[in-house]
């Protein structure tokens, strides 16, 4: 099956946490509205629009899978997981798999509300004060009970501390990946100062990167870095310490 990957052509946003899965399973699969624009815009906009599909997605990332139309990054990944070996096959730790993978969900929409604390719809220079709250609270509050939990997982696998959960690579350790190269980007200086208490998630996200795969995919026109209209977004004033 050839896979075709609907999301925004231009950042890496919910995206690449699908992209990354792909890859590392060597999946076939069409990035739709970057193979053509801005025709592959205008076909993934067709199908948010169209009022004959029953189970329309709500938003990008959706990911068309034969007869299936498969939104929500979460819920894309479960099912790849499932179909290509990344997720366990008992239920119990397929279930925690998707557990973990929805906390780092939570995670992420918090860092993006510090840069868009009100509205989403507002410029980031409209809502500046409130952004500078956010991010103080974000980085001395919630970021490090986040990060800590999941060094916490890491260290309580009954499996061993390589993996989030079980024996071998799933799916929520490629987001685990992606998530520390964002927050790294967007808050540096914040990150180095967490370091020393996560030292196993960052020897995870080394992990990662070191499979043949992922370091191809790396070093291809395939990925997207980080840019300052994405999910995790570098202004200096808000990691400051």
């Amino acid at each position: 099956m050839t896979y075709e990957l609907y999301y925004w052509p231009s950042i890496p946003g919910r995206g690449e946490f699908v992209r990354l899965a792909l890859e590392e399973c060597g999946a076939e699969y069409v990035d739709v509205a970057r193979s053509s624009q801005p025709a592959g815009v205008q076909a993934m906009m067709r199908l948010l629009e169209d009022p004959t599909i029953a189970h329309r997605p709500f938003a990008p990332p959706f990911l068309r899978a034969g007869t299936l139309l498969i939104g929500q990054t979460p819920n894309i990944l479960r099912y790849l997981g499932g179909r290509h070996g990344l997720a366990p096959r008992d239920e119990g730790g397929e279930l925690w798999t998707q557990q973990l993978q929805l906390t780092l969900a939570d995670l992420l929409v918090e860092a993006h509300d510090t840069h868009h604390p009100i509205a989403s719809g507002l410029y980031y220079e409209d809502q500046k004060a409130e952004a500078r709250r956010r991010a103080v609270d974000f980085l001395g509050t919630r970021l490090p009970k986040f990060l800590g939990y999941f060094e916490t997982v890491l260290e309580r696998n009954p499996a061993g501390p390589e993996y989030l959960s079980g024996a071998s690579l799933t799916y929520v350790d490629l987001s685990m990946f992606q998530m520390i190269e964002g927050l790294r980007y967007g808050f540096p200086k914040a990150m180095a100062r967490l370091a020393p208490r996560i030292p196993k998630l960052l020897a995870l996200h080394d992990r990662v990167r070191q499979r043949p795969r992922i370091t191809a995919y790396l070093a291809s026109p395939r990925w997207l870095p980080c840019n300052e209209q994405g999910i995790f977004r570098h202004y200096p004033e808000l990691d400051a310490p």
